[in-house]
C-alpha cells in the first residue's frame, strides 16, 4: 500500500476479465427477459425488487466505509459518480422517476462505464470483499439503465440531456469543494486517478476538465438524438410534467393506464 501498487487491482488482467465477461452476460440476459416478457408489470416488479437490493446494498457498503475501522479521508467519503450513481440507480428501478432515470441513462452508460473499462480498484483492507462489491455495484449501474431503456422503453429526451448536464456540473462542483477542504480527490475532479483511464489523453488538469465536459455535451447528445429522431415517427406518451423522459411503443401504457386514466407522474 505504501507504493500504491501492491494493492491495486491490474487493469486486463483475470480479475479485470471475469467482470466484464459476467457483466456482458447477465446484460444480454436481463435484456431479453425484459423484452420477451408478456408481463410488462411482473418486469417493473423484478426491476423494483433489484431496485431495494440495490439501495440496502448500497447504504450497507457506504456505511462500512464510515466506520473507524475503514476510515481514509481520501477515500471513505461519498462524493464519487459512482456513489451517487448506485443510489441514482436504486431510486431509478425503485420509483421509475423521470429525473433519476435520465441522468442514470447518461451516467451509468459513460462516467460509470470508464470505471467498468479502466477500474482504479484500491484494495485496503479485504481484498476479495472489495472485488465483489466494486463490480456488484458498478455492473448494477450499467445493467439497470440498460434495462430501463430497451428493456422498459423509457426513452431520454433534450430536456433529460440538460438536466444530466447540470446535475454532472452540480455534482462536480460539491466534490471540488470537498477535495479543497480535504486533500482528497473525489470524482477526480482534481486531478486524474493512479491507474490508466481516458483522462490520460485528454491534457493535464485542470484542461482535461474542459476536454471531458466538451465530450459529455457531444457524446450525450449522439446519446439523445436518435431517440428524440426516432419519437417522430413511433408512439410515446410523456412520462412526466417536464419531459425528461418518453416511453415508447406498447410499453407507452401501462395495465395502471388500462382504464384510460394517465399514470401518476413523479
Amino acid at each position: 500500500m505504501n507504493d500504491g501498487e501492491a494493492w491495486r487491482m491490474p487493469q486486463y488482467g483475470a480479475e479485470h476479465g471475469s467482470a466484464l465477461l459476467v457483466i456482458v452476460l447477465v446484460s444480454v440476459l436481463c435484456i431479453l427477459l425484459a423484452r420477451r416478457s408478456q408481463d410488462t408489470a411482473a418486469v417493473e416488479r423484478a426491476a423494483r425488487t433489484c431496485g431495494w437490493a440495490l439501495l440496502v446494498v448500497s447504504t450497507v457498503w457506504t456505511v462500512w466505509a464510515l466506520l473507524p475501522m475503514n476510515w481514509i479521508l481520501q477515500e471513505s467519503l461519498p462524493f464519487h459518480f459512482s456513489d451517487a450513481s448506485r443510489f441514482l440507480a436504486a431510486i431509478a428501478l425503485i420509483t421509475r422517476s423521470r429525473w433519476s432515470i435520465a441522468i442514470l441513462y447518461y451516467w451509468g452508460l459513460t462516467l460509470n462505464l470508464q470505471s467498468i473499462l479502466t477500474p482504479d480498484l484500491n484494495y485496503l483492507y479485504f481484498e476479495a470483499l472489495e472485488y465483489l462489491m466494486y463490480w456488484l455495484l458498478h455492473g448494477a449501474v450499467l445493467i439497470a439503465p440498460i434495462v430501463l431503456v430497451w428493456g422498459l422503453g423509457y426513452r431520454p429526451t433534450w430536456r433529460g440531456y440538460a438536466a444530466a448536464l447540470a446535475a454532472t456540473g452540480l455534482w462536480a462542483g460539491n466534490a471540488y469543494v470537498v477535495n479543497v477542504l480535504t486533500g482528497a480527490n473525489y470524482s477526480y475532479v482534481s486531478g486524474g486517478p493512479k491507474g490508466s483511464s481516458l483522462l490520460d489523453v485528454l491534457g493535464e488538469w485542470p484542461i482535461y476538465l474542459l476536454s471531458v465536459a466538451g465530450l459529455m455535451i457531444v457524446v450525450w447528445g449522439l446519446m439523445t438524438w436518435p431517440w428524440e429522431r426516432r419519437r417522430t415517427t413511433n408512439p410515446t406518451s410523456r412520462a412526466d410534467r417536464f419531459g425528461l423522459v418518453h416511453r415508447a411503443g406498447h410499453h407507452a401504457r401501462t395495465p395502471a393506464d388500462a382504464s384510460g386514466q394517465l399514470a401518476p407522474q413523479r
